[in-house]
């Protein structure tokens, strides 16, 4: 009970070290949605519209990424960031920019999969009549997004989901330093082995409460979409 007094304190009081940390992670986590998106949605809509070759590969390949270990992208990112990696002259190894490219990689699967997902669906009378009528392949593209909008927009929200609430592959790459890389999910780990339970139930509260609010909004779309 001490612990959650202290909790609700610490959050109603706007104790700086929570919403510094709160802020941090919304924008770390904001930043590498938008390039997960930017390069999942294309993706899932080439994949969804076309026919080729090697597509039942790059679908496996890509529903692969989408349940692979956090953990073992973050050992990715570590030994491509590492001052023996490709990219450790960069040195962006502890950075807020090593771990958005973790969750970037971590997201844009989900993002293009369930992307796929929302644009295969879209009748193919549409896109028959679109080609009929002279439509560019740029133009089919944005329309089937354009019908397929709420199973994007739930693929975007998933791959939030997904990244706000992870821990292994952050903690991997940013080092969990106070003020640079420290974020919801890895101060919860801090506070809670140094015993600050108030600190780490606040900070629960918090990631709770966003992921609540993704779940719902994603719950909400999905209903919408099956009574419109």
């Amino acid at each position: 009970m001490e612990g959650l007094a202290e909790s609700l304190k610490l959050l109603f009081t706007f104790d700086p070290y929570v919403y510094d940390i709160i802020g941090l992670s919304l924008r770390i986590t904001g930043v590498a949605l938008f390039f997960a998106t930017i390069i999942g949605v294309p993706l899932g809509t080439l994949l969804g519209l076309t026919n080729f070759k090697g597509k039942p590969v790059v679908t496996a390949l890509l529903y692969t990424g989408m349940g692979f270990p956090p953990v073992v992208i973050g050992l990715f990112v570590f030994l491509l960031y590492s001052a023996v990696g490709p990219l450790g002259h960069l040195g962006w190894l502890f950075s807020t920019r090593a771990i958005i490219t973790a969750q970037t990689i971590i997201s844009f699967p989900m993002v293009a999969g369930f992307t796929m997902a929302a644009v295969m669906s879209v009748d193919k009378n549409l896109m028959k009549q679109l080609k009929a009528l002279g439509a560019t392949g740029l133009q089919a593209s944005w329309a089937a997004i354009k019908e397929a909008r709420v199973g994007v927009l739930v693929s975007i929200i998933a791959g939030f989901g997904a990244i706000i609430s992870e821990v292994g592959a952050v903690m991997l790459v940013g080092g969990n330093i106070e003020g640079k890389t420290r974020v919801l999910t890895t101060a919860i780990v801090l506070e809670t082995r140094q015993g600050n339970f108030g600190v780490a139930i606040a900070f629960g509260i918090i990631l709770l409460t966003i992921t609540f609010i993704a779940n719902l909004s994603m719950i909400y779309l999905q209903k919408r979409h099956m009574f419109e």
